[in-house]
């Protein structure tokens, strides 16, 4: 069940900043870039199937094997229908930095690249500066402007939706047991959502929040209505 978030001044204003971003019209100076990590259990097979057949549907052993973890991480421009979704052994600060660098050279001439991503303690300039170094690292950074999702607000990240489509076409309900199967299959996933040119078509707005979460916002103000 989806819970009310507490409205504090700071997640209203962290809100907005990424409602009226996903508003704006796509900008190819300034891409919109969501990003959001996934994590994934490897599990194999303890006792081998029995494949479909004329008139035999698949049957799978309940048992299984756990095979560790994995992570994928889902990214898309929402408007531009791009996608970068790729699968890491984890989800530390070497292979987020390695999704920055994938995402900059997407984007050669952009003047900036809007990255909306959540509060993880990995999204931040240290984890580049610790892995580039910081002249190289604080050079990367300085090619997004970061829009952190509110505390609990991880909805508001167009990135979620990715996860969910890639959780539901890529994986499924199958059992994937090792890492570079579910590389494969993540890279052949992303391929046909760069084919196709999937969209995201966010429409929930400023003043949809306004009104469903029942306040008004001036420049200086907010007042909660009852």
């Amino acid at each position: 069940m989806w819970c009310v978030p507490e409205l504090t001044t700071e997640y209203i204003e962290r809100m907005e900043d990424i409602l009226n971003l996903l508003a704006k019209p796509r900008r190819r100076s300034e891409p919109v870039v969501a990003l959001d990590e996934r994590p994934v259990q490897l599990h194999g097979s303890a006792r081998p199937g029995r494949a479909a057949a004329p008139g035999r549907v698949a049957r799978r052993d309940y048992e299984y094997i756990r095979n560790g973890t994995a992570n994928v991480y889902c990214i898309v421009e929402p408007r531009g229908g791009r996608h970068w979704t790729h699968a890491t052994p984890n989800r530390k600060a070497p292979f987020f930095v390695r999704a920055l660098k994938k995402i900059a050279s997407a984007y050669p001439r952009a003047r900036k690249i809007h990255l909306v991503v959540d509060n993880l303690n990995i999204h931040c300039e240290k984890s580049l500066e610790t892995v580039l170094g910081k002249r190289v690292g604080r050079r990367l950074w300085r090619r997004f402007k970061v829009h952190y999702t509110p505390k609990h607000g991880s909805w508001l990240n167009p990135a979620e939706i990715e996860v969910g489509l890639w959780s539901r076409e890529c994986l499924g309900g199958d059992r994937v047991p090792a890492l570079d199967q579910l590389c494969a299959r993540t890279r052949a996933w992303n391929r046909r959502a760069n084919r196709l040119n999937r969209e995201i078509n966010w429409g929930f707005t400023k003043n949809d929040a306004r009104r469903a979460f029942r306040y008004k916002r001036t420049s200086t103000t907010i007042r909660w209505e009852h």
